[in-house]
């Protein structure tokens, strides 16, 4: 898996003691992280220099701010510009190990010349965006309104307001449900199923239950020339050959490069790297997966 993403709007510091030091753009945050059970290389008192720190009692969390920042932010990855948020759940609006996947998808789609792309669970638009920017037609599904909406900031923010780009606010299953009846075709499929969420009238979603179902149906949505089918998750509990084992059959039938392993960041005070979830992916075999693209 790719680390080295040259990007100087974002910075994992330091990481242990069950939480992450980073740095966005020229602020700088503390969150909490399950995985980081190892002790910090950095000292408490640099850690205190950060800018405000979530935590958490309990099942509740909140932010504390030692200075004051602005609602909101915008960081750069190369020619993608995302807003950036401290959100009541902890979150950024940004997950920054994806670099890693937007990459790999860019060099595949520059390399094809463009394809229609599906992504699912679609959230802030950073694979939509990655892969409008090359030249995709992207579907961008999500049950969040507030999270299409962000993604369409990012979109403006990005000068991506021309390319193609269908913004869906849906239950996922129910729309590839839907866009199998209609015959719908697609060269890529990109998603990022939560362990356990709602659709966008209420629908249950478990992954332990309902993802084969939808990975089964999003097969049949693949087009007679398919280019990429990418599944990641930060659901707790499953190794990435979880995920690989939904892709092997097909990587049988159709051949072409099968992957899987887990996303990383580096941190800069140290040689470790932070775990940040688990992936599956398969490319056709006359694109490659880290070539020349």
């Amino acid at each position: 898996m790719e680390t080295d993403f040259n990007w100087t709007d974002y910075e994992l510091i330091d990481s242990g003691g069950g939480r992450k030091f980073e740095r966005y753009g020229k602020y700088r945050l503390v969150r909490p992280d399950p995985q980081a059970i190892w002790l910090p290389a950095l000292p408490e008192a640099e850690w205190r220099k950060a800018d405000a720190e979530y935590a958490r009692s309990g099942r509740e969390g909140e932010w504390t701010f030692r200075r004051s920042l602005p609602e909101s932010w915008t960081v750069s990855f190369r020619e993608l510009v995302f807003r950036v948020k401290p959100t009541s759940f902890k979150h950024t609006g940004l997950f920054p190990e994806q670099a890693a996947n937007w990459l790999w998808l860019q060099r595949l789609i520059a390399k094809r010349g463009g394809g229609r792309v599906l992504n699912l669970f679609a959230y802030t638009g950073g694979a939509t965006l990655a892969a409008a920017s090359v030249g995709a037609e992207v579907v961008h599904v999500d049950a969040s309104k507030g999270a299409i909406k962000w993604a369409r900031e990012n979109q403006e923010a990005s000068g991506l307001t021309g390319r193609k780009i269908r913004w869906i606010q849906d239950d996922v299953s129910a729309f590839v449900a839907r866009e199998t009846r209609r015959g719908a075709r697609y060269d890529a499929v990109v998603m990022d199923p939560p362990p356990y969420g709602r659709g966008a009238s209420g629908e249950m979603w478990k992954i332990e239950t309902d993802l084969a179902p939808l990975v089964s149906g999003c097969m049949s949505l693949l087009s007679d020339r398919p280019l990429f089918f990418l599944i990641n998750t930060y659901a707790s509990g499953y190794a990435h050959m979880s995920m690989r084992n939904f892709l092997e059959d097909y990587a049988d039938r159709l051949g072409g490069t099968l992957e899987s392993g887990d996303l990383v960041i580096p941190q800069s005070s140290s040689r470790r790297v932070l775990p940040c979830g688990i992936f599956a992916r398969w490319s056709a075999a006359s694109i490659g997966v880290d070539g020349d693209a």
